[in-house]
């Protein structure tokens, strides 16, 4: 059974600094891509990095130069480090098994960015 289950989220200031943790369960990154996406309040839900299973990565461009994502495959575990964050940065961020068409997606993790 493939679970994810993300982690690190929370109120930061403008500016601040979280990292996400993606705990992968059911499946090894050696052989998938994993994405992390973000919901804002009232919108639909975007992509915002992708890492496949070759180490390449890809980012949105609104991310890219602020948010990098990386893995461990020996924890099974995907990151997104988020710096100088944003008021618009804010909403629930799930990580997901694919990039282009997500099949398995955790519960979500709620990041604030807020004064």
């Amino acid at each position: 059974q493939v679970q994810l289950v993300e982690s690190g989220g929370g109120l930061v200031q403008p500016g601040g600094s979280l990292r996400l943790s993606c705990a992968v369960h059911g499946l090894t990154l050696d052989h998938y891509a994993i994405g992390w996406f973000q919901q804002a309040p009232g919108k639909e839900r975007e992509r915002v990095s992708c890492i496949n299973s070759d180490d390449n990565t890809k980012y949105s461009g609104s991310k890219r130069g602020r948010f990098t994502i990386s893995r461990d495959t020996a924890k099974n575990m995907v990151y997104l480090q988020m710096n100088s964050l944003k008021p618009e940065d804010t909403g629930v961020y799930y990580c997901a098994t694919g990039c282009a068409t997500p099949t398995h997606w955790g519960q979500g993790t709620q990041v604030t960015v807020s004064s």
